[in-house]
């Protein structure tokens, strides 16, 4: 099978839509693994954006999908999660929450721009860049799904409803 997964990031200025071929390289991992999407050829990739290692949403949304994982592998998916934050800051969030899956570390922001991640944010009156909450699941390299209205503590099952 035969993964259409661009080698190069685009100038993206908007999130990447149902169709869009994505970045092939995703990053390091926590363990200073390289993560590719054509690693996952086969099975469909769940690429998901947060916004900070342990911070209450995002923590419920890790331990959705920590939780859901053996449902999730079981229809053939993959998860790979994706902050800014640091690869230590990534291990020790990883190891606290016992998740079982990496956490790419793209503290450039890179991928995160790539995908469409990085926007304007409002709360508290205030208005600020940052990580957009959002999930992509990719199939072969394409974008198959984006949700962007995450229900943290349900993530696994979103995805799989």
């Amino acid at each position: 099978m035969h993964c259409k997964a661009v080698h190069l990031f685009n100038d993206l200025r908007k999130m990447l839509k149902v169709g869009d071929k994505v970045p092939d390289f995703l990053g390091t991992d926590e363990a200073g693994n390289e993560i590719r999407v054509s690693d996952y050829c086969g099975r469909k990739l769940v690429v998901y954006f947060y916004p900070k290692d342990s911070t209450p949403g995002c923590t419920a949304e890790a331990c959705s999908l920590r939780d859901g994982m053996d449902e999730l592998v079981e229809a053939g998916y993959a998860v790979v999660g994706v902050s800014a934050d640091s690869a230590a800051s990534h291990m020790r969030f990883k190891e606290k929450q016992q998740l079982n899956f990496p956490l790419v570390a793209d503290v450039d922001k890179t991928v995160i721009m790539a995908f469409g991640a990085w926007g304007e944010k409002k709360m508290a009156g205030r208005t600020y860049m940052g990580i957009i909450r959002s999930t992509f699941v990719i199939s072969d390299g394409v974008v198959e799904r984006v949700i962007t209205k995450v229900d943290t503590k349900n993530a696994a099952h979103q995805i799989l409803s």
